[in-house]
């Protein structure tokens, strides 16, 4: 075998065997979500395809004939995620996969051939949410519960990975049903705070596992709760918030729920399926950030590492460091296209450009985002097929339970001061002085966003623009890209460019 890939997996593949060989019978490792390694013996070798592995897990599992549209095969590393056609030959691509990183991630050519992906069988990106509740309530207990087990392990590995963003008392009703299915029904004498302490890494993401109460944590509260006399306290540790709520959550539902762990398995999938970004496909990314004042002079504007999630429902874009997400747009509230190096151009980046809806100045006017990436092509592509399926599956609705907050694609009521590309294209111009002190007055004082749900467009370098119906005009600032009509073709509701007003704009591009 090659090397070990991503999460010390052995690689589901080997590129060194012959392809002349597809009609040997081929050893390989197919891991589940939770990284359990399925071994499989296929008989046609190379030749096997991702819908043949599929069925074969369905058989070995146990698992009911829907599963085959629930999950999919996917080729996973640490640099690039891609979901298998059932047609696709996993032996091939794997042959492939050095070109496959060359041509969508920024992979140094010198680790390129070092980087071995791993067969994954996780969720299938292109499943309805709403066909889930088919899993609980048309399946037999045993295919219901593996069934159930498997998406549980999944989204929970998406949860501690700080890919689905979620305010704090979500993460911890979270990591409060983690107890609760992982160590069973409570027990006074073995579940103490010290033991959830020594592991909790395994209930809550890391940013929740830093010192500190469950209000806040880190330097900050500690320098708080110094400070604080008289009726002040510390919050109370989160291995004794977890250790409550596990208690409760047993006394409550008693000790079958936590034998069983099928309504477990429920509750912890309700609770994800209410996020936004549930099921979606990840691609990296970087946006630039916007100039500004204070401290963001001293940091510089420069970009920011970004994931952009996508849906059959929408298109969401996560900070990567601060954990929240910065825009959140349904596919009929948004108007898109790709740009790369041409000729002309050998020099601009791969991007995938977004235009949406905003306000300038109280003024309804048109957004647009660049996002750079490699794998622009890739997220094109998605956003494609997932349009060709509105057609015939219509959206699961964002509504949310509490506390949840759905995503919202609506501009904050004071945004900052935006800038864009600049005439010679790709550095951002800085804010003109009259724009950034009225930015500054704007904003007065810090305000806490209430949810990591809620859209930061005042965190995203856009451009403004208004459609006077000959031309595309600028609000602020002059643009040098150009504007595109690519939309989702659902009728009576796609995106449409706002017109513009007298006295809107300065001019056209």
């Amino acid at each position: 075998m090659a090397t070990v890939g991503e999460g010390g997996r052995e690689p589901g593949l080997t590129r060194q065997e012959s392809v002349n060989s597809a009609a040997r019978p081929l050893e390989l490792c197919v891991y589940l979500a939770d990284d359990m390694p399925v071994p499989l013996v296929v008989e046609n070798g190379a030749g096997v395809t991702a819908g043949e592995l599929c069925h074969y897990l369905q058989e070995a599992h146990g698992l009911p004939t829907l599963a085959n549209d629930v999950f999919a095969l996917w080729l996973i590393s640490s640099r690039l995620e891609l979901q298998l056609k059932p047609r696709h030959q996993p032996y091939r691509l794997c042959r492939q996969w050095p070109d496959l990183l060359y041509r969508f991630t920024d992979c140094p050519l010198s680790h390129i051939h070092d980087d071995v992906p791993a067969l994954i069988y996780r969720r299938n990106v292109f499943f309805p949410k709403s066909r889930e509740a088919e899993v609980k309530a048309t399946q037999p207990m045993v295919t219901n519960t593996e069934m159930l087990g498997l998406l549980y392990r999944e989204a929970k590995g998406n949860v501690l990975a700080e890919r689905y963003p979620c305010d704090p008392a979500v993460l911890t009703q979270l990591g409060v049903l983690t107890c609760a299915i992982e160590l069973g029904p409570h027990d006074p004498a073995q579940h103490t705070a010290a033991r959830i302490k020594t592991s909790l890494s395994e209930y809550l993401p890391p940013h929740m596992c830093k010192s500190g109460g469950v209000s806040g944590g880190g330097l900050l509260s500690g320098l708080l709760s110094r400070g604080t006399s008289g009726g002040g306290s510390r919050p109370p540790a989160r291995e004794l918030v977890l250790l409550q709520g596990y208690e409760n959550l047993c006394r409550e539902q008693g000790a079958e729920a936590c034998t069983q762990r099928t309504p477990l398995f429920t509750q912890y999938l309700h609770i994800c399926q209410q996020l936004p970004y549930y099921g979606c496909a990840f691609f990296s990314g970087e946006v630039e950030r916007p100039a500004g004042g204070g401290m963001l002079r001293l940091v510089g504007a420069g970009r920011k590492p970004v994931l952009v999630a996508i849906s059959l429902e929408g298109i969401y874009i996560i900070d990567v460091k601060e954990k929240h997400v910065l825009l959140g747009l349904r596919h009929t509230e948004l108007s898109w296209d790709v740009t790369g190096p041409d000729e002309e151009h050998p020099d601009d980046a791969h991007a995938l450009w977004l235009e949406f809806d905003g306000t300038e100045d109280g003024a309804a006017v048109n957004r647009l985002l660049k996002v750079y990436s490699k794998q622009a092509e890739l997220m094109n592509g998605m956003i494609e097929h997932c349009m060709e399926l509105s057609h015939t599956t219509p959206a699961t609705p964002l509504n949310s339970v509490a506390p949840v907050t759905p995503v919202t694609s609506s501009d904050p009521e004071e945004p900052g001061v935006i800038t864009g590309p600049s005439s010679e294209g790709g550095a951002p111009n800085t804010a003109s002085t009259e724009a950034g002190a009225r930015g500054r007055r704007r904003r007065g004082k810090l305000q806490r966003q209430e949810s990591v749900l809620d859209s930061r467009v005042e965190q995203l370098s856009t451009i403004s623009y208004v459609d006077d119906g000959k031309e595309l005009r600028r609000v602020k600032p002059r643009r040098a890209a150009s504007f595109f009509s690519r939309q989702p073709s659902v009728s009576g509701k796609a995106y449409a460019t706002v017109a513009a007003t007298d006295g809107t704009g300065d001019g056209a591009p």
